[in-house]
């Protein structure tokens, strides 16, 4: 789903002024105006257009460090076919796998927006592990997702690590309104995993048999770094 531009733009101001208050070091660089992506990134994701909502969120002046759960970091735009290498664990999902942007990295997971079809605007999360089929959606828009991180600042359940300074989650899934797939967290309870893959379209079929599929999918994204190489 793709938000309103001004209820993301609350939702993102809302989670850095509950993230400072938690301590997070993060000081106000203004707002700037929605950029143009790279005409590369068309190429790179086979799309004729990219959300403006996406490349609003972009364009904002962030400082260079771990400003998201768990000391993650949002992706800047590719600057190369090598982002697909990122998708070889896009395993069963109810949208072609190369429709998908990295956005946010957490050390252990990765959250993608869904840049095209009727799942645009949705992140997706995958665990960064060779042999963990859990291809499912952490949030149906970028503003539902930085609404649950803000809900879970405020509930205690994301804090600021003293030794880290980063903003480390620790028991959203004991806080009621808080949806435990939200937050970088692995590995996921499969009570929780796999009614949400089903939930959201996942082909379990595929999910089952993992590794004979990330075959075929580590293939097409060679073919496709090729295609993008001649």
């Amino acid at each position: 789903m793709l938000d309103d531009l001004r209820v993301l733009r609350d939702a993102v101001r809302e989670y850095r002024v509950a993230a400072t208050a938690a301590g997070l070091d993060w000081p106000d660089q203004g707002e700037s105006p929605a950029g143009p992506p790279p005409d590369l990134v068309y190429r790179i994701f086979g799309v004729d257009h990219v959300a403006e909502q996406l490349a609003w969120l972009q364009s904002q002046r962030w400082p260079d460090r771990r400003l998201l759960p768990n000391g993650g970091w949002r992706m800047p735009w590719p600057q190369g076919g090598d982002v697909l290498d990122h998708l070889g664990l896009s395993i069963g999902t109810p949208f072609p796998w190369r429709r998908q942007l990295p956005l946010f990295h957490f050390d252990v997971v990765l959250y993608t927006f869904v840049l095209a079809g009727e799942h645009e605007g949705e992140i997706w999360r995958y665990e960064i592990s060779p042999d963990a089929w859990d291809s499912v959606r952490a949030a149906t828009s970028l503003a539902a997702l930085f609404d649950q991180w803000t809900r879970g600042i405020a509930a205690g359940a994301v804090v600021v690590d003293d030794h880290n300074r980063w903003l480390q989650v620790n028991g959203v899934d004991a806080v009621a309104g808080l949806d435990p797939l939200a937050f970088p967290v692995a590995p996921v309870q499969e009570t929780l995993l796999r009614p949400r893959q089903r939930e959201c379209g996942v082909d379990m079929a595929i999910v089952e048999d993992g590794f004979a599929h990330q075959e075929d999918l580590l293939d097409a994204i060679d073919v496709a770094q090729a295609s993008l190489r001649a």
